[in-house]
C-alpha cells in the first residue's frame, strides 16, 4: 500500500479538505495543513511525513506509558514530525512543531521498519510504538507498517492525542493492539487553548476503549487543569466507560512556550491521583 489518503478529497471552491482531524484544513495546491505533515500535492492530500523518521529508540513499554500491557517488555519507538495540536508545554516540540525542512529525518519503508522491529526481538522487543510526535497526522504510514508488524506476529502501540475523526481510527484499529491517549484536561475551554476540542477526544477514547487496551494520561499543569472538581468529573466519565481503564496523572515541568510557572507540586499530583482513585481501579503517577 502507498500513502494514499483514506477518504476522497472534498473540493470547495478549488480547495481540497483534509479528512484526518476536525481542523479539516482546506488547502490550495502546494499548501500544507496546520499539522505540517499533510499537503495538497498534484490535486491530492498526501502525507509528507510518510516514512520520514526523526526518532527511533528501544524503550520499556512502561515509558509510553503503558503499565498494564505486557509489563516488562521492550518496544521499538518511532516518531516522524508534525502535530495537529499546539500544546505550549510539549516535551517533543522539536519534532511535533516541525515540518520536513525543520528537522533531520531518515527515510525508511514500512517493510524495512517491520524487519527492524523483528531484528530487535533478541533484545526483548515486542513490536512498534508510534509515538513522540502525533502519529495520526501520518496515519497511512502507521497503517501500512502496523499491518506488516502484525504479519510477523508482533504488537503495535500508538501514543496519540486522540484528536482525529473516527473514520481514521476505524481504519487503524485492526492493526493496533494498545493505545495511550492523552486526555489533556476535562474542559473544552482548556482544549481550545491547545487548538482542539474535548468532545472529539472523548469520542475517540470511547470508541477505542470498546475493543482495545487503552490507557490515558493527563498532564497536570498548574493553574490550567489542576482543579479537584475537574479531576473528579474526568474520573467519573472514564469510569462510565470502564473503571478498569488505567489513568496516568503526571507532573508538569516548564518547557517550550510554558516557562511562566514552576513544576506541579508533588502533593497536587498525589491529591488528584487519590480523587481519581475513588472511581478508577488503576491510577498511576508520573514524573514525581
Amino acid at each position: 500500500m502507498t500513502n494514499t489518503t483514506l477518504s476522497q478529497r472534498t473540493q470547495v471552491e478549488g480547495l481540497l479538505r483534509c479528512p484526518v482531524c476536525p481542523h479539516h484544513c482546506t488547502l490550495a495546491e502546494g499548501q500544507y495543513g496546520r499539522c505540517r505533515a499533510r499537503k495538497r500535492e498534484q490535486n491530492r492530500i498526501v502525507s509528507v511525513n510518510y516514512g520520514k523518521i526523526t526518532s527511533l529508540m528501544l524503550d520499556p513499554i512502561e515509558k509510553k506509558p503503558l503499565r498494564r500491557f505486557y509489563p516488562g517488555s521492550m518496544i521499538l519507538s518511532v516518531g516522524t514530525f508534525g502535530c495537529n495540536l499546539s500544546c505550549p508545554f510539549c516535551q517533543n516540540h522539536e519534532i511535533s512543531m516541525a515540518g520536513q525542512a525543520d528537522v533531520p529525518w531518515r527515510e525508511i519503508t514500512p517493510v524495512q521498519l517491520a524487519a527492524l522491529a523483528e531484528a530487535y526481538r533478541s533484545h526483548g522487543n515486542m513490536g512498534i510504538a508510534f509515538t513522540y510526535n502525533e502519529p495520526l497526522v501520518g496515519y497511512e504510514f502507521v497503517r501500512n507498517t502496523a499491518r506488516l508488524v502484525h504479519e510477523r506476529g508482533m504488537k503495535n502501540v500508538m501514543v496519540t492525542n486522540g484528536f482525529a475523526e473516527l473514520l481514521i481510527l476505524e481504519e487503524l484499529l485492526p492493526y493496533i493492539d494498545a493505545m495511550n491517549i492523552d486526555l489533556k484536561g476535562f474542559t473544552d475551554e482548556y482544549y481550545q487553548k491547545l487548538g482542539g476540542n474535548l468532545e472529539t477526544v472523548k469520542a475517540f477514547i470511547a470508541r477505542a476503549a470498546r475493543d482495545y487496551h487503552v490507557e490515558l494520561t493527563t498532564l497536570i499543569v498548574p493553574g490550567e487543569n489542576d482543579g479537584e472538581d475537574e479531576m473528579e468529573a474526568e474520573a467519573k466519565w472514564i469510569a462510565s466507560l470502564d473503571a478498569a481503564i488505567p489513568l496516568h496523572v503526571t507532573r508538569f515541568f516548564p518547557q517550550y512556550r510554558m516557562t511562566d510557572r514552576g513544576p506541579t507540586k508533588v502533593e497536587t499530583v498525589y491529591r488528584l491521583r487519590d480523587i481519581a482513585g475513588t472511581y478508577l481501579s488503576h491510577v498511576y503517577t508520573g514524573n514525581c
